[in-house]
């Protein structure tokens, strides 16, 4: 799924122009990462859970070469579907 393909959607569900429908798509994106920013989580009912979730630092290999690298530590973000999502897919 990208950007323009929420734009497009937005724009046959409604009567808006696609550039419009563009900034919506845009504008939900952005207020949906400052929610995790802010508070570390975002539900959307119906759909599913996104978190943010801390990673540890740690040892990994590099694929090509084999050799160890150093990861450090950060951010990831998870998402968990809700159970209406699971039983319509």
């Amino acid at each position: 799924m990208s950007k323009a393909f929420i734009a497009q959607a937005i724009q046959d569900a409604t009567e808006i122009t696609g550039v419009a429908a563009t900034r919506v798509a845009g504008d939900l994106m952005g207020a949906i990462v400052k929610e995790l920013r802010q508070a570390g989580k975002f539900t959307l009912p119906g759909f599913g859970t996104f978190s943010v979730r801390k990673t540890k630092a740690r040892k990994a290999l590099n694929p090509r070469t084999g050799e160890p690298v150093k990861v450090k530590a950060g951010k990831t973000v998870r998402f968990k579907a809700s159970p209406t999502l699971k039983q319509a897919v």
